[in-house]
């Protein structure tokens, strides 16, 4: 009886940890962040295949480091960034773009099935010449708005780069569009589930030679759902 009950036992805690797990994983899965700016409210959700991405990402938004941040790059028909800290108080002239927090996170790239579709949220990077790993930036990252492309051009493009985009990515950037050349080289961990009017509005707005919007765009919060 007692090796009967100790059995029994040892079942409900392992069914329990798995339970615990899986709930976790679930909730995980489903992490959501609400950007609100100037300009609207953005609702991103989370990739759990990039963990390393999605988890600094909730700590920074946890210690609200975005908070006050400035989208400090924007080019229409192809992104909108974010994440220097320099910019929270910059002067209106200033060149931003360098700020970060002292650490990069390893890139985790995961193409065919994640890729720089219209809405993607992907992690920015110093160039190959000085970052050959792509590693991403501790903090500053980019939601894509990208064009769309005929199918002749995603042909060229898989020769360039020698790998073939997945029949659901050539659907998607023939459709809605992204930014294919950029797959395999910088991280994408989310995307906009909510409010790509927003992100569309701040694309377009008036910038100078750098690409700063002369108007101050501001994260006035991030938060999570």
């Amino acid at each position: 009886m007692k090796l009967h009950l100790s059995t029994l036992l040892l079942v409900a805690i392992i069914l329990l940890g798995s339970s615990c797990s899986t709930l976790k994983q679930h909730h995980l899965r489903n992490r959501q962040v609400i950007i609100q700016t100037t300009e609207g409210d953005i609702t991103l959700r989370l990739h759990n295949e990039t963990p390393l991405h999605r988890d600094n990402f909730i700590k920074l938004v946890k210690a609200r480091f975005y908070d006050g941040l400035l989208f400090h790059r924007v080019i229409e028909e192809f992104m909108i960034q974010g994440g220097d800290p320099n910019s929270r108080s910059a002067a209106p002239d200033a060149l931003l773009g360098d700020g970060d927090v002292g650490y990069s996170i390893p890139a985790e790239f995961r193409t065919p099935g994640i890729y720089h579709k219209y809405g993607s949220l992907a992690a920015a990077r110093e160039g190959d010449d000085v970052n050959p790993q792509k590693a991403s930036s501790g903090c500053q990252f980019y939601i894509v708005v990208g064009k769309k492309f005929t199918a002749e051009e995603l042909d060229r493009l898989e020769e360039r780069r020698r790998a073939p985009f997945s029949a659901e990515a050539r659907q998607d950037y023939m459709t809605v569009g992204g930014t294919p050349h950029l797959d395999g080289n910088y991280t994408v961990f989310g995307e906009v589930v909510k409010g790509m009017d927003v992100v569309e509005k701040i694309s377009k707005t008036e910038t100078n030679e750098d690409d700063r919007p002369r108007k101050a765009i501001r994260i006035k919060r991030m938060k999570l759902k």
